[in-house]
């Protein structure tokens, strides 16, 4: 990464701004054609495209648990973590007022009824419990978190990136997305959460928890890889 801080938090917010729009855009406008698989494959194409057009500007975080691994992992300067999480935050805002103004262009859209929410309990998309949807989060971003992680390693094929991220994050969705509606990223599911409140807002908690444990559990796993290397 080359260019200088201004830049790369602009790539982050723009980046994380597309990551929303596609990803929960494909949900919200149309998830009733697509499906489950249509918007985990939205998600992770999404994601594969934007490492190929802003790795080199930002390194593509998108996501504050991708910053904070890599800052405590010393891959990433730790006086950027804050200036990459406002950006990403503020991306995912944008993100998904976009899709708003376009899902209210349609007579009958109410956005207390279908905004891509992350949710646990009576507001798991199939009633899955608190339990089991802090389990799903911190497992499925530990995972993209642990092929992050292993992306960086300089015997792991650069050109490859982008494909692996991008399988990766799908392969989540499809697993995840009854549970939880997946988030894996606190930045997606503040975006959708500001424009519903209510519930949305009070639920974040859990994927902020889940975002920090999957952190520490990513690294752990990442230290053992590398040890038995």
């Amino acid at each position: 990464m080359t260019a200088n801080p201004v830049t790369r938090y602009l790539a982050e917010l723009i980046g994380t701004c597309i990551l929303v729009l596609v990803g929960c855009g494909s949900a919200v406008l149309a998830g009733g054609d697509i499906g489950f698989a249509g918007i985990a494959l939205s998600f992770g194409f999404a994601l594969l495209l934007l490492v190929y057009c802003l790795g080199p500007i930002s390194g593509c975080h998108l996501n504050p648990a991708v910053t904070l691994c890599l800052a405590f992992t010393r891959k990433f300067p730790s006086s950027n973590v804050i200036g990459y999480i406002i950006a990403q935050c503020l991306g995912a805002i944008l993100g998904a007022f976009v899709v708003y103004l376009i899902a209210t262009g349609k007579a009958g859209f109410d956005v207390h009824q279908g905004f891509a929410l992350n949710g646990f309990g009576e507001y798991s998309p199939k009633g899955y419990s608190m339990v089991a949807c802090l389990i799903t989060e911190v497992v499925m971003t530990a995972l993209l978190l642990f092929v992050i992680l292993a992306s960086t390693h300089t015997s792991f094929p650069a050109q490859f990136t982008g494909i692996a991220l991008g399988f990766t994050l799908t392969a989540i969705h499809l697993v995840s997305i009854p549970v939880t509606n997946t988030s894996v990223n606190f930045a997606r599911s503040l975006g959708v959460a500001v424009f519903h409140g209510g519930w949305a807002l009070e639920q974040l908690w859990l994927f902020a928890v889940a975002q920090i444990i999957a952190v520490f559990l990513a690294m752990g796993l990442h230290c053992i890889s590398c040890c038995e290397k």
